[in-house]
């Protein structure tokens, strides 16, 4: 019998189990040792030093007795050799035992069991990684994976489950040490039967879970339909977003259409627009999972129900020459407007900023007003004409700059606050960058790009002049000021 099984014939629910054979053996021994006791008593108590001998010998056995004791509480407690202190834990993770719960995958290596790399013990530096694989479908395969995270001391902070018709595919966010590469946590990810795997590195927003994550993203589309674009994004992750209309600015059909319900072809998303255009969302290094489109999808009806929306907040501001204008968000309501606008501005200043034919720049404004292509900022006076627009206009995964400025209402500063505000969005949108596209002989704007203390770079290629400002290093206290200013004054 081996000693596994002698452990479990003595202990029944965590309770010793006594037999009677071993009780009459205890016994035997008791009295055997009572009378071998009292035999050499008798013979020893009948000498000439009987009684100095017996004493001798009981102090003898009292010192042995204590001496006995002191030696077990110095050195009984001292610790574990080898790996005998981590085989507990492992041997509960390969069961998926965590913390006493059956059946529940480690999600960390909070206990410090498994190999450590030198590298990843030295440094308490940790970085923050978005990973997804996918694993087989039955039963251990996720705690397989959670065991090759744990040896690398990789926490997982949370875990998404998108099942597939074959297999499912697992999104993480990890807490990894900074030595630990991504290379290393593919290939630890890779032995343990995980497949197509990929990583990127993740930021403090992440740490936020998916629920409260789609919440907070659908009232940001119930407040503004110009945030859908962003959501989607921000839902999806680094991704190319495409918005056409109905009828380009040239009156052609769209280049693919969408039905209703959408459509899901592997790294492409097409959704039905609510205005009628299609969506296209587009991501190639990284397959969409049917509940990744359903999550878009629903953003994309939510946005169709509430039907056109702008907020209508609005800054009245004293221009240096003293008079007062108003800046707010425009929406396709002020396409006749712009077009009153458009007949009062020079044919030099529409085609510094529409780069085409002069007679086609009406045909750009639904396009350019409708919220699901950017925001738009109008200027107008205190009569209610409007003499300046700036555009903030996603471009795929881009974002562009456009202003427009009446030829009268030019020099007198409209253009920077616009420009200021429009860069204070893109801040706010989470944008790396933003591009105007203007005419080398355009001053006024190189002036005002200049003016946002930005870095800047420059293209230009046969007149045409692309001016990139990297928003990194934008200020905070820009895009706080540019926030708290077009929320001041409310209808």
């Amino acid at each position: 019998m081996t000693q596994d099984m002698c452990d479990v014939t003595r202990a029944k629910n965590g309770r010793p189990v006594h037999h009677w054979r071993r009780d009459l053996v205890e016994l035997a021994a008791l009295f055997t040792a009572v009378a071998v006791a009292d035999a050499v008593a008798n013979l020893i108590g009948h000498g000439p030093d009987g009684p100095a001998l017996l004493a001798i010998s009981a102090v003898a056995l009292i010192a042995t007795a204590g001496f006995h004791t002191w030696w077990s509480r110095r050195h009984g407690h001292a610790p574990p050799t080898g790996d005998t202190g981590a085989r507990p834990a492992a041997s509960a993770r390969r069961a998926g035992t965590v913390g006493g719960a059956p059946g529940t995958p480690d999600t960390g290596a909070a206990d410090g069991s498994g190999p450590v790399p030198a590298s990843a013990s030295a440094s308490g530096e940790t970085v923050l990684w978005r990973m997804r694989t996918t694993v087989r479908d039955e039963p251990g395969s996720l705690a397989a994976l959670c065991l090759a995270l744990a040896e690398l001391r990789v926490d997982i902070l949370s875990l998404q489950t998108h099942p597939l018709t074959e297999g499912t595919v697992d999104e993480f966010l990890l807490r990894a040490p900074a030595p630990v590469a991504a290379s290393e946590v593919t290939r630890a990810v890779s032995s343990s039967g995980g497949s197509g795997t990929w990583i990127e590195r993740a930021d403090a927003h992440d740490l936020v879970d998916a629920p409260t994550r789609v919440l907070g993203l659908a009232t940001r589309t119930a407040l503004d339909a110009a945030e859908l674009p962003l959501a989607l994004r921000q839902l999806l992750g680094r991704c190319t977003i495409r918005s056409l209309p109905a009828t380009s600015v040239r009156g052609d059909r769209p280049e693919a259409g969408a039905p209703v319900e959408g459509a899901l072809e592997d790294t492409v998303m097409r959704l039905r627009a609510p205005e009628g255009g299609v969506i296209t969302v587009e991501r190639p290094y990284l397959p969409f999972t049917p509940t990744e489109f359903a999550r878009a999808r629903a953003l994309v009806e939510l946005d169709a129900r509430l039907g056109p929306r702008v907020p209508r907040s609005r800054d009245v501001l004293t221009l240096p020459q003293g008079k007062d204008i108003i800046v707010r968000r425009a929406d396709a309501g002020d396409v006749e407007a712009a077009k009153a606008m458009h007949e009062r501005c020079s044919q030099r200043t529409l085609s510094m900023r529409y780069h085409g034919p002069v007679g086609d720049a009406d045909k750009y404004l639904k396009h350019l007003l409708s919220p699901h292509f950017g925001r738009t900022l109008a200027v107008q006076t205190a009569s209610g004409r409007v003499v300046g627009l700036g555009h903030l206009l996603w471009d795929g995964d881009e974002t562009e700059i456009a202003l427009l400025v009446e030829d009268d209402w030019q020099r007198r500063g409209i253009g920077g606050e616009l420009l200021n505000r429009l860069v204070a969005m893109a801040v706010e949108a989470g944008c790396d960058s933003v591009y105007a596209v203007t005419q080398a002989a355009n001053t006024g704007m190189v002036a005002a790009m200049r003016g946002l203390d930005l870095p800047l770079d420059y293209q230009i290629e046969e007149g045409t002049l692309v001016i990139t400002a990297r928003l990194e290093t934008a200020s905070p206290h820009t895009e706080s000021a540019g926030h708290e200013r077009e929320h001041s004054v409310r209808d």
